[in-house]
C-alpha cells in the first residue's frame, strides 16, 4: 500500500492508522506562526463508526488504503441489516442499515449501490448521487411567486422533508442529491 505525507491527506481518503481503517471526513491545513505546518484531520472508523481527531505533520507518513468498489443490487432489509447481491456472481452480503445514516430513506428496492471492499470485507455503501422521488405533500403552486431564493417545504414519498422551489407541486417527481439531501431538479 502506498504511503503518503501528512499534508497530502484529502477528505474521502481511507487511511490505515492505529491498527484500524479510517476515512478522512474533514481536513484542515494549518500554518501556525510558530512551528511547522500540519493537517488537522477528522477521521471516522469504517468498522465501528467512532471518530478521531488527529494531527499529521508534513513529515509524517500515513498508509493510504485503496478500497475495491463493486456494484451491488439492493434486495431487502432484514432485522436492521441491508442485503445486497452481486449482479455477476449472485453472492449476497449484509451491511448494517445505520451505515447509510440520514441517507437510508433514499435506498430503493433494486437500486444499484457501490459497495466498498477491503480485501473480502464489505465496509461502506455509496448511494447514487442523484435519486428520483415523488412529492407527496407540499403547499400549492402560487402564481407570481417567482422570487429567486424562495423555497417551500415538501415531504417526499420516502418521508424525508426537503425544500423545493415554489413552482414544484404535489405529485411531481423531483431529483434529489443524496450527498447534500437537497432538491436538484425536476425529473
Amino acid at each position: 500500500m502506498p504511503k503518503i505525507n501528512g499534508n497530502e491527506i484529502r477528505p474521502g481518503n481511507v487511511l490505515e492508522h492505529n491498527d484500524g481503517l479510517w476515512v478522512a471526513v474533514k481536513v484542515d491545513h494549518v500554518k501556525p506562526g510558530k512551528g511547522g505546518a500540519f493537517a488537522q484531520v477528522e477521521m471516522k472508523n469504517l468498522r465501528n463508526g467512532s471518530k478521531l481527531n488527529e494531527r499529521f505533520r508534513s513529515a509524517d507518513k500515513v498508509e493510504r488504503v485503496r478500497l475495491e468498489q463493486k456494484d451491488q443490487q439492493f434486495l431487502y432489509e432484514n432485522d436492521g441489516m441491508l442485503v445486497f447481491m452481486d449482479t455477476e456472481t449472485f453472492d449476497q452480503i449484509e451491511l448494517p442499515a445505520d451505515l447509510l445514516g440520514d441517507r437510508r430513506p433514499f435506498l430503493q428496492d433494486g437500486m444499484t449501490v457501490v459497495i466498498e471492499f477491503y480485501e473480502e470485507e464489505a465496509l461502506n455503501a455509496q448511494l447514487p448521487q442523484k435519486v428520483t422521488c415523488e412529492i407527496v405533500e407540499t403547499e400549492p403552486v402560487v402564481k407570481g411567486q417567482t422570487a429567486a431564493n424562495s423555497f417551500k417545504p415538501a415531504i417526499l414519498d420516502n418521508g424525508v422533508k426537503i425544500m423545493v422551489p415554489p413552482f414544484v407541486g404535489q405529485g411531481e417527481h423531483v431529483v434529489v442529491n443524496t450527498d447534500t439531501m437537497e432538491y436538484s431538479e425536476r425529473a
